[in-house]
């Protein structure tokens, strides 16, 4: 017969499992886009990773690393979260090299590089970036454009405060908008957007303060709403 203890354990396990799968829910969005976005600009191969596959390998780490069956969902959910960006993070590292399947060593070191770009704040507390997001412009490299479902440009558009699109071309612009931003803001974009998270938990997240989250959400909206009109 089972000890009150031993039961106690099988409930609290049952617990964390659904705390779990629940988070599962909220994942599967957000990762989706990440690899569409990355097999659509050639960091990844087409077809060859899904996000079930992706998912599931974080949630074994997450058991092998033995976390806390009894932390609130709202922790287990972001600890998932953690698990696939820095998942996803290595995965493109190790397969940025099909974005330039014909190029030297110099450009796969300079896509490397980009992906582990750093942020700093100046003397006025501006942020700056390695890309000068200030200065960003749409590339004209046709090869890279992508097209997004209707549903994720509403999100978008959503996240931004576009709502008047009358006179606007914003298939052009959703085109190149993953084509000219870095991969790492990006990736702070489709939290937001995608993951459904907060600042704060981004800033957890991507190890960085809020306020600079915040600041990055705020330049690339303004580059965003620049390049509709």
């Amino acid at each position: 017969m089972s000890t009150i203890k031993e039961l106690s354990a099988k409930s609290a396990q049952s617990t964390f499992d659904k705390k779990v799968l629940t988070a599962v829910q909220h994942l599967h969005p957000y990762v989706k886009h990440r690899i569409y976005i990355a097999e659509s600009t050639g960091i990844l191969p087409k077809n060859m990773y899904s996000s079930n596959g992706i998912i599931d390998e974080c949630i074994i780490t997450l058991y092998s690393n033995g976390f806390n069956i009894e932390a609130e969902y709202a922790a287990v959910r972001l600890e998932l979260f953690k698990l696939v960006d820095n998942y996803m993070n290595e995965l493109f590292k190790k397969e940025v090299f099909h974005k330039n399947t014909i190029s030297t060593d110099d450009i796969r070191r300079h896509e490397i590089a980009k992906l582990g770009e750093e942020y700093t704040i100046d003397a006025d507390l501006d942020l700056i970036l390695n890309t000068e997001l200030n200065d960003i412009s749409y590339r004209q490299d046709m090869d890279n454009e992508l097209y997004l479902y209707e549903d994720k440009e509403t999100s978008i558009l959503r996240a931004f405060e576009v709502n008047d699109l009358s006179v606007k071309q914003p298939k052009k612009v959703f085109g190149r908008f993953y084509s000219w931003l870095p991969i790492n803001i990006s990736n702070i974009i489709d939290l937001y957007i995608f993951g459904n998270l907060e600042f704060e938990d981004i800033s957890k997240i991507k190890n960085i303060t809020t306020s600079r989250i915040e600041l990055i959400f705020d330049r690339v909206k303004k580059s965003f709403r620049t390049h509709l009109e």
